[in-house]
C-alpha cells in the first residue's frame, strides 16, 4: 500500500524544471555547433586573409571591383583598377585575394590537347 502512495505522488518542481533545462541546453548546443562556431571560423579566416595582403596581390572588393594592390597601409589599400586609375579601399571591404599572377587559363581545345601528347 505504501508503494502505491509513492507512485501517485505529484511531480516535484525539480522534475518540471529539469524537463525544461535539458531541451534548452540541447538547443543551445546544436545552435553553437551549427551556426556560431562556423561563423567564428569564417571570421578568423577572413581576418587572416586581410592581414596577409601584400603589394602586387590581385583583390576583389565586396563591391565586386577587381584590382591590383599598389600600396599597403595599416587600414587602407591603394588598388589599381585600370591603367593609371588608383583607388583607396578599406581593408575590411576586401572579400577575396586572388594572389599574384593568378589568372585562369583558357580551356584547351581538343586539338591542342592531342598535340601535347
Amino acid at each position: 500500500m505504501i508503494d502505491a502512495v509513492y507512485a501517485q505522488a505529484a511531480p516535484s518542481a525539480f522534475d518540471a524544471l529539469n524537463s525544461l533545462i535539458v531541451p534548452t541546453v540541447l538547443i543551445i548546443g546544436i545552435m553553437y555547433f551549427l551556426m556560431i562556431r562556423p561563423q567564428q571560423k569564417r571570421l578568423k579566416d577572413h581576418q587572416a586573409l586581410i592581414a596577409g595582403i601584400r603589394r602586387g596581390d590581385t583583390v576583389v572588393t565586396s563591391g565586386g571591383i577587381l584590382g591590383k594592390v599598389t600600396k599597403v597601409d595599416d587600414q587602407e589599400l591603394q588598388v589599381e583598377i585600370a591603367d593609371g586609375v588608383r583607388v583607396k579601399v578599406v581593408r575590411g571591404t576586401v572579400s577575396e585575394v586572388r594572389g599574384k599572377g593568378e589568372a585562369q587559363a583558357a580551356p584547351k581545345s581538343k586539338a591542342a590537347a592531342e598535340s601535347d601528347k
